[in-house]
């Protein structure tokens, strides 16, 4: 009798986590819904215009949205946030580059092909097949055309799909395929050169300041993503250590800032993924090869430099970067839901206690990691224009969260407080 009870006890546990995560899922998706009834142009470079339809001399809100790429209707929304009209400026600028190896592409088609009927789901949906085929040939030219890969990737990349992805999306790997090889093989060596430089050397050799950062990254390593079981293993610890430490030396501008080995994080399970198979919960790094351990870090230092080179000055003294977007968001939310944004100032609530962490961890720490990596996708899809995209995301986010009924903002702040403390 008691292990019945036992049983259905466990059985009440399991569903409710079940539908806690429908529910998280479900929020994220509407968020990036949001986000392309916001954007619904979508061909940018250009201007985003933002006004209430309940006051046509509300002028523009954003002086100049830019990115460095254009992406069409990667997967259109009609749902359009009733209190906003968007007008979009369109201008694009292609590049493409028509060199041709005819015998080159087609190995590479067969191979990609192979690959996908390999890994391909049997009854797969007819559009999912057709998003496998849409990257596979952009993928297998001798020359990928970023332009089309990041409209692509935008609404999101197959997984097996995705280390080759980031790499080009990030410039980390070149898009001439002729080259790519050469290119991350210097690459990961010149990374061993940084450790064994920076990192393999005794503390008698390090300044007081690096045996402090290094002594703080230690220290922050194991708080990691702690609700991933797979981040525990000291192996991974100790390559998020070296990843972290190498980048910080390498960078003494910001040097290490809590919240960047959040950063890391997607990336090394995106690059271990290609050695390791199934979910993180039965992944394990002790059978990988010092070889294969050197290059998944290399290649996750480099994708970490390239994300952060764009936006600097969200980690040097005082993060001005991200308390310039704060007050972006701040403004956004207010023009976009005045009753909210009141409410939230009526209750004391400033934007930079919650939306700090938003913008220094962008967002890993708020949402369920299985999907940090998509979100990510689009992330990456956005180029040299991600801060001033991350603006309209966590707007979007915030509003997901938030509604117009008094029993919605009361829970909205009880959402928030729950973010600061």
């Amino acid at each position: 009798m008691m292990n019945n009870t036992n049983r259905d006890s466990e059985e009440n546990q399991r569903k409710k986590e079940s539908t806690v995560t429908s529910l998280l899922d479900s929020r994220f998706n509407q968020t990036l819904k949001n986000v392309q009834g916001l954007l619904k142009g979508r061909s940018i470079p250009g201007k985003i215009l933002l006004t209430r339809r309940s006051d046509p001399s509300l002028q523009e809100l954003s002086p100049e949205y830019e990115r460095s790429s254009s992406f069409k209707d990667a997967g259109s929304s009609d749902r359009v946030t009733k209190e906003v009209e968007e007008e979009v400026q369109i201008t694009s600028n292609a590049n493409k580059n028509t060199n041709v190896n005819k015998l080159k592409t087609s190995t590479s088609n067969i191979e990609n092909t192979s690959k996908e009927v390999q890994k391909s789901t049997m009854g797969a949906r007819a559009t999912d097949s057709t998003r496998v085929m849409k990257f596979t040939k952009v993928l297998s030219g001798t020359t990928v055309v970023l332009e089309n890969l990041r409209e692509l990737a935008w609404s999101g990349v197959p997984d097996y799909m995705r280390p080759d992805v980031w790499r080009l999306l990030l410039g980390y790997a070149p898009p001439n395929s002729d080259r790519k090889e050469g290119v991350l093989r210097r690459k990961r060596l010149e990374y061993l050169d940084f450790v064994s430089r920076y990192y393999d050397i005794p503390d008698t050799d390090r300044s007081d300041d690096e045996i402090n950062m290094l002594r703080q990254i230690a220290v922050d390593c194991p708080r990691t993503v702690p609700d991933v079981t797979f981040f525990h293993e000291p192996q991974v610890q100790k390559s998020l250590e070296r990843i972290l430490y190498t980048w910080a030396i390498r960078h003494p501008a910001s040097g290490y800032v809590q919240g960047i080995n959040d950063l890391a994080t997607p990336f090394l399970v995106v690059f271990l993924s290609e050695y390791l198979e199934g979910g993180m919960d039965n992944w394990s790094v002790c059978n990988l090869s010092p070889e294969k351990i050197s290059n998944i870090e290399a290649d996750c230092y480099w994708c970490l430099s390239k994300l952060l080179d764009g936006m600097q000055d969200h980690y040097t003294f005082a993060q001005p970067g991200i308390q310039r977007l704060v007050f972006k968001l701040k403004e956004l939310v207010r023009r976009i839901d005045e009753p909210v944004s009141r409410h939230v100032e009526e209750q004391g609530l400033e934007f930079l206690q919650f939306a700090f962490r938003w913008f220094n961890c962008l967002l890993i720490r708020e949402i369920p990691f299985h999907l940090v990596t998509r979100l990510w996708d689009t992330y990456l899809a956005e180029g040299d224009a991600l801060p001033e995209f991350l603006v309209y995301i966590f707007a979007s986010f915030l509003l997901t969260h938030l509604g117009h009924t008094s029993h919605s903002i009361s829970y909205s702040i009880s959402f928030l407080l729950d973010v600061i403390f």
